[in-house]
């Protein structure tokens, strides 16, 4: 297949550039982990007598496909071409990114016109931290269940290999006022008031803006009131990394496209996965809280450059065009807590409500997927999950809702070795919820991931009949 799309890189931002590229060319105690069952294949799922969701009197809602270059190590060496669809029937085009390019800050809108899309297509730019892709989806799902689209393209962009990095607050100000100053006696005022010290850079933290801790500090704060210890940790990271490389190695990562990095090679694949042993992990120091804190390196998601996207439809439309959707986008919910004590724990909120919400019990997913920021935090949701006590106490719910079972989780990996591209990593979740559920025969997915701000989301994906 020939992209469709033209492929324009002049006067982007690295940003818009990456985003444009990939445009132009694809669019209770918990169970221990023992090292002898962390590659336990996942039986396939049981052919069950399942209700569908669709619901009376409201479009169904279907993924065509969903592609994402290789995620990347920050440092380290699309959608359109894959399907082929034209660009003139693209309704709207929406992209999520956390660190913004000031040059860029609607960096979907500048990625489409670069890309060749008509300047009749509206774009727009979500920001939701590590849930900025799942908005981008959603805000796709409203505008095309209201009836204002028929196609929407969904993705989303980070690069943490060029973050923007701001002068300090004395020197922006000598810049300002140096602009607005009139005559050389008042340029040379303020120039006398210069002093070394504001050249010091601000550089971005992935920290919190209400509480200043960073989002390691709590999670390590996190994993010590739920009492997961160091062991657990390395060993569910162990697992990830694990069951990453099994499925890179059998090709089952079928959203990767190739992507040709500016001045280097093309890459094909992740470039994070690296399956270690107990005791190396165990040789390294705690990264955040020292010298007894338990999250460290290994058992953290890195940072991450990569983008996403995925072609978004009504059925009717989707069918019309000949088109084979792999997946239906059912409910979602987004769940807000105290950003200081509970700020990754927006699974254990997000999931009892979306199954609610879709009339469903945790026995009927099929497969999970969740976004793994650190060991630390998967666990204690596992912990919290399967807790009355928490339910009870925190929740203001009866009962708890249960952990999900570790052969249904993550079986491909996770964000802690496919890596966390922020704006990214919403559409990766989905795609691997839409492609397992093909791949072993199940109905039902449920998304989840948390995100700074003590925010997060949950969705339940229905897999397209076959």
């Amino acid at each position: 297949m020939t992209s469709i799309l033209t492929y324009t890189l002049k006067n982007l931002p690295s940003t818009s550039k990456w985003a444009l590229r990939f445009f132009c060319f694809y669019l209770p105690a918990l169970r221990p982990l023992s090292c002898s069952s962390q590659l336990r294949a996942a039986p396939a799922a049981q052919t069950k007598s399942k209700k569908t969701l669709a619901k009376p009197n409201i479009r169904n809602i279907v993924v065509v496909e969903g592609v994402r270059i290789p995620f990347l190590q920050s440092g380290t060496s699309g959608l359109l071409h894959r399907t082929n669809v034209p660009k003139d029937v693209v309704d709207y085009i929406i992209f999520g990114t956390v660190i913004q390019e000031v040059k860029t800050s609607n960096v979907a809108r500048e990625a489409a016109l670069g890309a060749g899309f008509s300047d009749k297509t509206p774009a727009h730019t979500v920001t939701m931290a590590c849930i900025s892709a799942n908005q981008a989806m959603t805000t796709g799902v409203g505008l095309i269940a209201s009836g204002q689209c028929d196609v929407v393209v969904a993705g989303g962009v980070e690069l943490m290999s060029d973050v923007p990095i701001r002068h300090s607050r004395k020197m922006r100000k000598m810049l300002l006022d140096l602009n607005k100053a009139k005559t050389l006696g008042q340029r040379l005022s303020l120039i006398s008031k210069f002093r070394l010290n504001f050249l010091s850079p601000e550089l971005p933290a992935v920290a919190e803006f209400s509480t200043s801790e960073t989002m390691g500090h709590s999670a390590d704060r996190l994993a010590a009131a739920f009492a997961v210890s160091r062991l657990d940790q390395d060993e569910y990271a162990l697992r990830s990394h694990s069951l990453a490389k099994k499925a890179q190695d059998e090709g089952l990562l079928s959203d990767v496209v190739p992507f040709k990095v500016p001045g280097k090679d093309t890459v094909t694949k992740d470039n994070g996965i690296r399956p270690s042993s107990l005791e190396q992990m165990a040789k390294l120091k705690p990264a955040f809280i020292k010298p007894y804190g338990t999250v460290t390196a290994a058992n953290s998601s890195f940072l991450t450059d990569g983008a996403s996207a995925m072609l978004i439809m009504a059925e009717e439309k989707a069918l019309a065009m000949g088109y084979k959707p792999k997946a239906y986008l059912r409910d979602f919910v987004y769940v807000s807590q105290d950003p200081k004590d509970q700020l990754l724990l927006g699974p254990t909120y997000a999931t009892p409500k979306v199954l609610e919400r879709a009339g469903l019990t945790m026995t009927d997913i099929d497969a999970f997927e969740f976004h793994e920021a650190f060991s630390g935090q998967i666990l204690a949701n596992f912990k919290a999950m399967d807790s009355d006590w928490f339910a009870q106490n925190y929740m203001g719910r009866k009962t708890k809702v249960g952990s999900p079972p570790l052969e249904k989780f993550n079986n491909w990996g996770g964000s802690l070795s496919l890596g966390h591209p922020f704006g990214a990593t919403g559409c990766r979740l989905v795609m691997a919820a839409a492609n397992r559920l093909r791949k072993e025969g199940g109905q039902y997915g449920l998304v989840a991931a948390c995100a700074a701000g003590g925010q997060g989301h949950a969705m339940i994906v229905e897999a397209y009949p076959k």
